[in-house]
């Protein structure tokens, strides 16, 4: 990649405007190189994220990096920021092909682009992957034409200048401002042209750990969120949610008497519930605590977790390698359903006219959202204006535009702008889940070898009506698989492989129909696939007679895996002397085109699982966590650290503690206090990253890499300090750690005793 040539385009612009045109040769995967006896898997071959960027391909040209006369590069990324310190990635690509300050780069988010059509789509670990190579050949190009221009200028050969700190440089002293040469470097038509991008050996910026550009922001409060958002006459406005998922409103039995309430402007129906505007959100609140409505049935009343799981049984796909005498392992393995409900609750805001609507929202996939939205209120999709603003947080909750298309609809039928606000209580009851779901795995062996890996994974259906299944359509006849499978097979068997030579390999899902309110959560089914995979794995090295690491190395595929296993087993010192009921486990996963290896110590022991926590759940506690990552290439191993312990407490949270629990239809927990995401008494008090040398030209994908094998780390530890291989997640599930908040009315009341609850 270092030594090629990249074309792109300078287009016609009054200052200079520089896109990319990536061909499929620069972005295509690599051919897998898997050993006998286990053939490539799907993944192997050509995974999610190629699917993704073959897909972004032919509209990367219309992406674009702008320099102004005041020599500042600007560049609307379209992508959504949500916490991964993505927008200071691409602010680092533009810096080292321009040579300009990162503090003279301004990266914003692109309002939805349809004309972008694949390529405006945040997910699956994809935005660096899929934009590392336009940004940078579109930066390389701008630098080239302002080394023309000033070359232009002064009548001497352009390989006589060099640049540095916004500056082209000539003999003699002479200097000229990038933004001096904006004008006269842009093209009133647009050009083709070729550039050649640094070699890594010459980055300065690029694999360099730097801050996050709006870190300080963030820490002092000005960093901008959608409610931020001063929008004229747009007031704050929350809705009345039923009992049931997707239940409807049938009447509001005293609309009138709510809409006389102090501050109260407005009180209409909706979709799937009533909305109220008013002057404060507390005022919003007490409205729909008065509200009376007659609701209607919703589309999965009287599930529970026990019904769930007796049709996922029910649902499961056979197995086809028989067991051979005894020379077998059968587990199964059972996932409770997880809330992806982010910090930043549902918020949107939206100003819809007669003939046009405005809005303003978190959105991972914007163009679907500007479909919909326009379809829902009957006006042209050109006449919906949709922005993306910043977001507190995702977990794949902001591929779904829920809140924008209830804020839009509010506005419609309200006739005034609106601020919407979900409350913790409908982010976690009428929000997205990752569903429940079961993984069974048989892995059968014979003289020494495992001869055949088989899993079948069961789950209900995740939707993915938020443009990936769209993205999957459009691309299908690139897809090594069959082209009559499902999206969710699809993207199943375009995200799963076994990192083993395992024989005979086979990792199928099945879904069952059940109309919750489903979506991607981070690392969509690999957490739940690598940990049943890898309990099985330590289960096949104690049938061998061997240590769990020299198994793993022993039938390991990968040499990028072998490493990072290596540097685990080094930095983490594995295999050291622990007392009874503490132990370790280790567990190792590759996607995205990344590698890595997570080894942790838990403690068992009756004083910790037994420690009294206030409103908390304990159990036991990770007090070591190692994660060794290999990412290709490191963009900023400063924000990649940073993603690695976040995806390491997912893990641990799934295992241990967090979960829905699921009665008559409608989850029972209604609040963080009620959902136990890993908290600061469960967080392991010592935890270090570690991030290997480059093995690549590109950057893997990272934004979830350490979620699955964190999961399987923390399950496996488990096994071994208990004795006993845990079969359903996370260990704590069977237990109801708090009361329920009320179903109706959906929202609590505004909080008068918080000081009650300081520490």
């Amino acid at each position: 990649m270092a030594r090629r040539r990249f074309l792109g385009f300078v287009l016609a612009a009054p200052t200079l405007a520089v896109a990319a045109q990536v061909g499929g040769a620069e972005l295509a995967p690599s051919k897998a190189d898997a050993a006998i006896p286990s053939l490539p898997q799907p993944e192997d071959i050509f995974d999610l994220g190629d699917l993704q960027n073959l897909a972004a391909l032919p509209t990367s040209g219309l992406i674009s990096v702008q320099i102004g006369a005041d020599g500042r590069a600007a560049f609307a990324v379209p992508r959504a920021e949500v916490g991964q310190g993505m927008t200071t990635a691409v602010a680092m690509m533009i810096a080292e092909e321009l040579d300009l300050p990162l503090d003279k780069i301004d990266v914003t988010l692109a309002d939805a682009r349809p004309e972008l059509l694949m390529n405006q789509l945040t997910g699956g670990s994809n935005s660096m992957r899929s934009i590392y190579t336009p940004v940078r050949t579109a930066s390389a190009i701008a630098r080239q034409r302002l080394i023309a221009a000033a070359a232009a200028k002064w009548g001497v050969p352009a390989s006589q200048l060099t640049t540095s700190g916004g500056v082209v440089r000539g003999s003699g002293g002479r200097t000229a401002s990038y933004g001096s040469l904006a004008k006269a470097a842009a093209s009133a038509t647009t050009i083709s042209v070729a550039a050649t991008l640094k070699p890594q050996s010459q980055f300065t910026v690029l694999g360099t750990p730097q801050n996050r550009l709006d870190a300080h922001a963030a820490v002092t409060g000005t960093k901008q969120f959608t409610l931020d958002l001063d929008v004229p006459n747009a007031l704050p406005t929350m809705v009345a949610r039923p009992p049931t998922i997707n239940g409807t409103p049938r009447a509001i039995l005293n609309a009138a008497e709510v809409e006389a309430m102090s501050g109260i402007t407005d009180v209409v129906a909706i979709s799937h519930g009533v909305a109220v505007r008013g002057r404060t959100f507390g005022q919003c609140i007490d409205a729909i605590r008065a509200l009376k409505v007659t609701w209607g049935a919703g589309t999965v009343d009287g599930e529970s977790d026990a019904t769930v799981l007796k049709k996922l049984k029910a649902a499961q796909l056979p197995m086809a390698v028989p067991g051979l005498l005894d020379q077998y392992i059968d587990a199964e393995f059972t996932f409770a359903a997880a809330s992806n409900s982010p910090l930043e609750t549902g918020a949107a805001i939206a100003d819809v006219r007669p003939d046009r609507a405005e809005i303003w929202s978190c959105l991972k996939v914007p163009i679907v959202a500007q479909e919909e939205i326009a379809k829902l209120l009957g006006l042209p999709q050109d006449a919906v204006t949709v922005h993306v603003t910043q977001g507190g947080g995702s977990f794949g909750r902001h591929l779904f535009h829920d809140a924008a298309a209830e804020a839009a609809e509010a506005s419609q039928k309200m006739g005034k702008p609106v601020k919407l606000m979900w409350s913790r209580t409908d982010d976690f009851r009428q929000g997205r889940i990752h569903p429940m779901c079961v993984s069974r795995v048989r892995a059968t062996y014979l003289l020494g070898n495992v001869v055949s890996f088989e899993q079948r994974h069961t789950s209900v259906q995740t939707e993915f009506s938020h443009g990936l299944g769209e993205m999957i359509t459009a691309t299908a006849a690139k897809l090594p698989i069959a082209g009559n499978l499902s999206f969710a097979e699809s993207i199943f068997l375009l995200s799963q492989s076994s990192p083993y030579n395992f024989g005979v390999t086979t990792q199928l899902l099945n879904e069952i129909p059940l109309k919750f309110n489903t979506g991607s959560m981070r690392n969509i089914y690999s957490p739940n696939v690598v940990t049943a995979e890898e309990l099985v794995v330590d289960q096949l090295a104690k049938k061998f007679g061997k240590d769990p690491v020299a198994f793993r190395r022993e039938f390991l595929k990968d040499d990028r895996l072998r490493a990072v296993l290596d540097k685990a087993v080094q930095v983490g010192n594995w295999g050291r002397a622990l007392p009874a009921g503490v132990a370790q486990g280790i567990a190792l996963h590759a996607e995205y085109r990344g590698a890595v290896a997570v080894l942790v110590e838990i403690d068992c022991r009756p004083a910790t699982v037994n420690r009294p926590i206030r409103d908390g759940v304990t159990g036991p506690r990770v007090t070591k966590a190692l994660v060794v990552v290999d990412p290709g290439f490191a963009i900023n191993p400063r924000g990649l650290e940073a993603q690695m312990i976040g995806g390491l407490n997912d893990g641990i949270a799934m295992c241990l503690t967090s979960s829905i629990h699921i009665k008559d239809g409608l989850p029972l927990e209604g609040s963080w206090d009620n959902y136990f995401y890993t908290r600061e008494w469960n967080t392991p008090p010592e935890t270090q990253v570690v991030v290997m040398p480059n093995t690549s030209s590109s950057p893997s994908g990272a934004g979830e890499l350490a979620v699955a094998p964190s999961f399987a780390a923390v399950a496996c530890a488990y096994a071994r300090a208990v004795g006993k291989m845990p079969t359903s997640f996370p260990i704590n599930h069977g237990t109801l750690s708090f009361e329920p908040l009320p179903l109706q009315p959906s929202t609590p009341p505004s909080p008068t005793d918080g000081l009650d609850h300081a520490y």
